[in-house]
């Protein structure tokens, strides 16, 4: 019975009288707070879209770090309505929280944790083209417990933060407009390693999507069956790189064929992998 009697006084020295407790204010201060994080989430990306390119990805990551501020000022706003805000019940109303939702939410607050660090650490970032585990695409937002990735066949992919601690995250651009495209080209061995290096080099250049201030590489590798080509480029913008890595296969496949380069041999390259 003592020990009972001692956790009563200790909620009660925590824990407001129901008539200090204003209700009301908390409500509308939650409500307002949830709203106006809503309307960041919806305005910010809308704003990105309306600028110049250049600065899209400069405002979009803006769009979950504002949101986490509105909803901390909301928390900072609404805890002391309920308890008596001191270090010392502050430091406990934490301890206990962290233990209840460490035991009953094992998962979920991994992924909460792991979100508050993917702020901080910025391994994708909205706007940016990040691939985890088999899921690849553009990040649309960060919410607090996934991150939202909208893929090439416009298809939303919700990932768990949690994924940071145990799987690599790979990111093609890191904040940046542009990202490396490479265009893939397998053809006969019997053939001028120079001329088509020039040549895949001048198709990169004729195109319209072309980030101009970025280098242009012609790799070649021999392989048995032939010699694999990887012409690597970076269009203007992320968004263009399916366009553009088509761009390049499609002209570099018919200036291929007006010089004479024949594609490799697919049966040998069968019996090779074979």
């Amino acid at each position: 019975m003592p020990d009972a009697t001692a956790s009563q006084e200790e909620v009660t020295r925590i824990l407001r009288e129901w008539s200090e407790i204003h209700l009301f204010e908390a409500t509308f201060v939650l409500a307002a707070g949830f709203t106006l994080a809503w309307i960041i989430k919806w305005i910010v990306p809308r704003l990105a879209e309306r600028v110049p390119d250049r600065f899209r990805l400069w405002i979009l990551p803006w769009e979950p770090i504002l949101r986490a501020v509105m909803l901390l000022f909301v928390a900072a706003y609404i805890i002391p309505l309920f308890i008596y805000p001191t270090p010392q019940n502050l430091l406990a109303i934490s301890g206990a929280l962290a233990v209840a939702l460490g035991f009953a939410f094992k998962d979920y607050a991994s992924s909460l944790i792991a979100g508050v660090v993917a702020l901080y650490e910025r391994p994708y970032r909205n706007g940016d083209w990040v691939r985890i585990d088999d899921t690849y695409g553009e990040v649309r937002s960060l919410d607090l417990r996934t991150v939202q990735i909208v893929t090439p066949d416009d298809t939303v992919v919700a990932v768990p933060h949690g994924k940071i601690w145990s799987t690599a995250i790979y990111n093609n651009n890191t904040g940046k407009r542009e990202l490396m495209c490479v265009a893939d080209f397998y053809l006969h061995p019997d053939h001028d390693g120079q001329l088509v290096k020039q040549k895949l080099s001048e198709v990169a250049l004729a195109s319209p999507y072309l980030q101009l201030h970025k280098p242009i590489l012609v790799v070649a590798a021999e392989k048995p069956w032939g010699t694999h080509y990887r012409l690597k480029a970076y269009p203007i913008d992320g968004r263009d790189q399916f366009q553009f890595i088509t761009d390049l296969t499609l002209r570099g496949k018919a200036m291929l064929r007006r010089i004479g380069v024949q594609p490799a041999d697919v049966s040998m390259a069968a019996q090779v992998t074979g």
